[in-house]
């Protein structure tokens, strides 16, 4: 929704909010674009590739969680691997979400195994060790608190339905970096 501040004052001399009722216009035109109304303007395939970056992440993330839930072993494993899955899940469903949201957008969401690791902000780890595992994590979750608090920044209030998502992801990412935190040394 684009709107705009009217040259017009009101009786306490307050300029005006009303809405751009051209933009509004253009909203009932391009059908075919869904809910990608005129308004998102030149940043749409900007965010697209934000978000298809942020699926490669999330998807590389999944796959490391993966391995070390199978692979994880010692005292402490049972229970940390367990967490390992629940985080693998959660991933995976934030890639589902971003994926959405690119088709919503009108982009593609980029699956293709390939380009994962060349796009994805964090690595994928093949640690034996249970603390490197719980380590390599941790950075990793790191990374995605900073990468998506940095996406949120720069999307600001060109786009707010994909950045209210991604505030929910960061919300999940910060709990989990917390939680890893709290494995360290076990």
């Amino acid at each position: 929704m684009n709107a705009h501040v009217s040259t017009a004052t009101n009786p306490a001399g307050h300029k005006r909010l009303v809405l751009d009722e051209k933009a509004i216009g253009e909203a009932a035109k391009s059908l075919d674009e869904g809910a990608v109304t005129p308004s998102y303007g030149p940043w749409r395939d900007d965010v697209v590739k934000l978000l298809n970056d942020a699926l490669a992440t999330e998807l590389v993330c999944v796959l490391r969680y993966k391995r070390h839930y199978f692979t994880a072993n010692g005292v402490s494993s049972p229970k940390i691997a367990e967490e390992f899955l629940v985080h693998a899940n959660a991933e995976s469903g934030h890639a589902d979400r971003i994926a959405e949201r690119i088709v919503q957008l009108g982009g593609e969401p980029d699956f293709a195994p390939t380009h994962l690791l060349d796009r994805s902000h964090a690595s994928y780890d093949e640690s034996t060790d249970l603390q490197a595992m719980v380590r390599a994590n941790l950075v990793a979750e790191r990374i995605a608190v900073e990468t998506y608090r940095q996406m949120i920044n720069l999307i600001g209030d060109k786009d707010p339905t994909t950045r209210r998502m991604l505030e929910d992801i960061l919300s999940d990412e910060e709990e989990h970096a917390d939680e890893l935190k709290d494995w360290l040394g076990h």
